[in-house]
């Protein structure tokens, strides 16, 4: 697979670099807003909208913002689209945005997003930041929403508010709780890594796992950012 084409930049989001499972990144809102899957998936999405587009303009202006002030201009671009994605919520789905209260807001200082723009968007161009920023956002999305079923199916006995387990099921309500959340992340967290030592063991290269330059930074003697295209 190139590099840096967008079918590599969404696998590299989704799979190799997931925020969520891999790079345990956005911990924050992971952790505080999945206690349903309907929560972790407009999360995931709101989170993806603002990355990519942030990523985007922050790629076509890497030339002109001076690296004295990078940061509070990549702050000041994120914290744009935050506050447009919030506005739209509050006009089209208040239900959604009650729920995520003030991680909304939050979303500007998202590690994620920063590490993006600073890792990848800043030295790359435009449309790879594109994608990098969609292939991050689905893999945050992926991460959020599958934590969010789990919680939700063993803690209230549905799944995006339908019922599935039968009525006599007794919920166990710690998963809907703090504690629930760490227990389901830690749980799928071992999972993911579990496939990745079978896929290790069967001679598959699973190293580079890390910001985005497709090698692996523990050896490498390249220094990245030294460069833009």
């Amino acid at each position: 697979m190139k590099p840096n084409t967008p079918v590599e930049r969404l696998y590299n989001g989704i799979i190799k670099e997931n925020p969520t499972f891999v790079l345990m990144l956005g911990m924050c809102p992971t952790l505080a807003v999945t206690t349903s899957a309907m929560n972790g998936l407009g999360m995931g999405l709101t989170t993806m909208v603002i990355l990519a587009m942030s990523n985007l303009i922050i790629s076509m202006l890497r030339k002109i913002i001076p690296d004295g002030v990078r940061v509070p201009a990549f702050i000041v671009i994120v914290a744009t689209f935050v506050t447009l994605v919030e506005f739209l919520l509050k006009a089209y789905i208040p239900s959604l945005n009650a729920s995520l209260g003030i991680y909304i807001p939050l979303i500007v200082v998202n590690c994620i997003i920063l590490g993006r723009a600073e890792a990848y968007a800043s030295k790359n161009g435009m449309i790879a930041s594109l994608f990098d920023g969609i292939g991050m956002g689905l893999g945050f999305t992926v991460g959020l929403t599958s934590i969010g079923i789990v919680r939700e199916l063993i803690g209230a006995g549905e799944i995006f508010g339908a019922q599935i387990l039968p009525a006599s099921y007794e919920p166990v309500s710690i998963f809907v709780m703090a504690p629930g959340a760490f227990f389901v992340l830690a749980t799928l967290t071992a999972i993911q890594n579990k496939v990745k030592i079978n896929m290790a063991k069967k001679g598959k290269d699973v190293s580079k796992i890390q910001s985005g330059c497709n090698s692996d930074c523990a050896s490498c003697a390249a220094k990245c950012g030294s460069a833009k295209e």
